[in-house]
């Protein structure tokens, strides 16, 4: 046991430093030059060129508003893919506080293309709309009372009543109390779209980007900007990139997709400002740049496009009404990125520390290749690793796999002599 107890302090006591090998050899120390020259290279070329490792960087933080115009007047009576009986809640005229719904929304704004309009609806009773699930019937005992429709319209009365199509055909269904009569879910325009004029509406876009570290502000409506600048651009990527109106055509141009499709049953569009910032630079080059992308799936299956419903309420004869309107159409949604940098002494300083340190890696892979590779390796891990005792306590020393001078306190100096031999060597060679 105490064996062992003295091997373990030995060992604990034990202290390693460093010896410097001068070795002769063009292969490795090749191997060591490529190796410093790629990772000097990388630490200029890409961590403080091209990633900028010499700035303090801050996100982007941003303010959006938008605002719609364009006008549009409606009238499917003659059209002939028309499909609704009565064409009068269609044709009218169309302006922002119409076809934007809600007025106004956090980074976002829609705009209607399609609707289903139901007229005049009154809390009352009446049949329920024969394509809702389980409300087909022959009897009152298929339409138990007081139990809602699941995904339907209202609560089951307990009668089985009449519903008529538009058509004028007619069915059996469940009597319901509901907002009656109950929607028809069927466009007005068979595959086409009632408010297709949106293509020529255009929104104005106002963002303003914060880097809030470097204390800095703007908008994306340029300095030199003024009103009658404003009154007549149209954005254009390569006529006009910094104008912030937008035409709604054009940004479905830019997406590739096809409008017919995209306004019948609605989607959903992004709208990318990117604010990539180089404040070393003056404060005009700091200008956003503007990308589009479709960011629903057009290929779904089911549930395809973008719509919801909403209602217009009054009194008729001071019973309680209201316009039901399924609206189809386009949701803008505007999302903003960005960075910007600016020099900064400590990031700098912390790039080259750690790209210094990786210098060592040169001398890891050589000392593989010395020690593990060459044909004279275990030449080499003699020269290499070098066993001291302890001088004070009478020792000598002993390389690693020789002989030990162990107990021979007159041959310390040898090893300077050694020293001096090893370095005529070397100078001979």
């Amino acid at each position: 046991m105490s064996k062992y107890m003295k091997t373990a302090v030995d060992v604990f006591l034990e202290y390693d430093t460093e010896k410097i090998v001068h070795i002769k050899s063009k292969k490795v120390g090749l191997i060591n030059r490529v190796i410093q020259l790629g990772i000097i290279g990388y630490i200029i070329g890409w961590v403080l060129i091209y990633e900028k490792g010499y700035q303090s960087t801050d996100e982007v933080v941003s303010a959006i508003t938008t605002k719609l115009k364009g006008v549009s007047y409606t009238d499917i009576t003659n059209n002939p893919l028309r499909l609704v009986k009565d064409p009068t809640p269609y044709n009218r005229i169309w302006d922002p506080a119409d076809y934007v719904v809600p007025p106004e929304q956090t980074d976002a704004f829609f705009v209607m293309s399609n609707m289903i309009i139901t007229q005049d609806q009154q809390m009352s009773t009446c049949a329920e709309d024969p394509g809702m699930l389980n409300v087909s019937c022959t009897t009152n005992d298929d339409c138990p009372a007081g139990v809602p429709v699941v995904n339907g319209n209202g609560v089951r009365t307990g009668n089985c009543t009449t519903y008529t199509y538009p058509d004028g055909n007619t069915t059996k269904t469940c009597e319901i109390h509901a907002w009656c009569p109950v929607e028809y879910d069927q466009t007005p325009l068979n595959g086409s779209a009632v408010l297709r004029d949106i293509v020529n509406f255009t929104v104005l876009i106002k963002n303003t980007a914060q880097f809030t570290k470097f204390n800095f502000s703007k908008r994306n409506i340029l300095e030199t900007s003024d009103a009658d600048y404003l009154k007549g651009c149209t954005y254009n990527k390569k006529t006009d990139k910094f104008c912030p109106i937008f035409k709604l055509g054009d940004i479905i141009s830019e997406t590739e997709e096809d409008f017919e499709s995209l306004a019948y049953l609605g989607g959903v569009m992004g709208i990318f400002i990117k604010w990539d910032c180089n404040l070393d630079h003056s404060w005009e080059k700091c200008v956003p740049k503007y990308s589009f992308r479709r960011l629903d799936n057009k290929n779904a299956k089911i549930a395809k496009g973008y719509n919801f419903r909403y209602a217009h309420y009054f009194k008729d004869e001071g019973i309680e009404t209201r316009k039901l309107l399924k609206a189809y159409g386009i949701l803008f949604q505007i999302i903003v990125t960005g960075e910007a940098g600016k020099f900064d002494i400590i990031p700098l300083f912390l790039n080259i520390g750690a790209g210094l340190a990786l210098l060592s890696l040169a001398t890891i892979v050589c000392d593989m290749v010395v020690l593990y590779v060459l044909k004279k390796r275990h030449y080499y891990k003699n020269k290499k690793y070098l066993m001291v005792d302890d001088v004070d306590g009478g020792g000598g020393y002993e390389e690693f796999g020789g002989h030990s001078d162990r107990g021979a306190s007159k041959q310390v100096p040898s090893t300077v002599q050694e020293h001096q031999q090893e370095s005529h060597h070397q100078s001979d060679a």
